[in-house]
């Protein structure tokens, strides 16, 4: 019990970067119907994007200037692969089975790992990530990390942003029409395809958000933490209940402190002592999701269709 504040901090601080990545994937899916499984490849080329960044600065140049130019750095990056993707990948195959689209993002989703494998400088092994000056900070029997604390302030911040973009602005409003009837809101004058374009774009900066977050936590970045990442936060947002943007926030925390008290706790349960650690984490977070797929498998708040784009 000594452990549980720290247990439940490092499992919220794991569920704000889930919910970060899960955004991106409610928002896509809540416009268009589609599974964006390249999702993961594109938080993974958000954080390259931001050490690229960083590598280019002047050398000793303080991290209080660089971590803004590494988050527009990942952020431009990430939002240009994503918009390319909808451009040339998934807007040809709108029309198509919806299987067409789930193989494209399949094969969109290997080809980005591996051109970063094969055309990032040493990216065969993890690729160490600048740190920020300062803490860690105690807070009781807590203890909160630098990236951890840039976690626990960055994914507030941005869905208190999307939230008040989504519900005040004219283009969020277009966005939930385009999200309740396509084809009505374009007779209304709605651009629905460039609607898609900007569901796509903020999807992308979140993740590039989320991928600066994961490297500032992890000290490193590499070719292949996008695969398993991207599954978990898929996992988060049909918990939360795909399309519907709170939910994925939700669902990532869910997520994120199952894990931390499973591969934290599950090993002292009798007969379950080889069940522990953290290399049984993924294991843990799907079995999460068959409960909640199989119990509600609306997801935790359900889909509410003003709301979900």
């Amino acid at each position: 019990m000594n452990t549980l504040p720290q247990q439940l901090a490092n499992g919220l601080f794991l569920g704000s970067m889930y919910g970060l990545i899960a955004i991106g994937y409610t928002m896509v899916y809540g416009i268009v119907q589609l599974i964006n499984f390249a999702h993961g490849e594109i938080f993974m080329t958000g954080g390259f994007g931001a050490l690229t960044v960083y590598l280019v600065l002047p050398d000793g140049v303080s991290m209080w200037i660089a971590l803004p130019a590494m988050l527009v750095g990942g952020a431009l990056v990430a939002v240009l692969i994503a918009v390319g993707a909808e451009r040339f990948a998934y807007r040809p195959l709108r029309g198509a089975p919806r299987l067409a689209p789930l193989i494209t993002a399949i094969g969109l989703s290997l080809a980005l790992q591996q051109l970063v494998f094969n055309l990032y400088p040493n990216a065969k092994a993890a690729r160490v990530f600048p740190q920020l000056p300062f803490g860690p900070y105690h807070l009781g029997s807590i203890t909160v990390q630098s990236g951890d604390l840039f976690l626990i302030i960055a994914a507030p911040v941005c869905m208190a942003i999307l939230a008040f973009f989504v519900r005040l602005s004219r283009t969020g409003r277009a966005m939930q029409a385009t999200a309740q009837d396509p084809d009505t809101a374009q007779l209304m004058g709605i651009d629905t395809n460039r609607i898609i374009v900007i569901a796509f774009a903020i999807g992308g900066l979140f993740a590039a958000v989320a991928g600066t977050a994961y490297g500032l936590k992890y000290g490193s970045v590499s070719y292949d933490m996008g695969f398993l990442a991207g599954l978990k936060a898929f996992t988060a947002a049909v918990l939360g209940g795909i399309g519907n943007i709170y939910g994925a926030m939700l669902g990532g925390l869910v997520l994120g402190i199952a894990e931390a008290m499973a591969t934290a706790y599950i090993a002292d349960i009798p007969g379950m002592h080889q069940l522990g650690g953290q290399g049984w984490a993924p294991v843990w977070a799907f079995v999460l999701l068959i409960l909640v797929l199989l119990f509600r498998p609306q997801g935790l708040l359900g889909e509410r269709v003003a709301d979900r784009a």
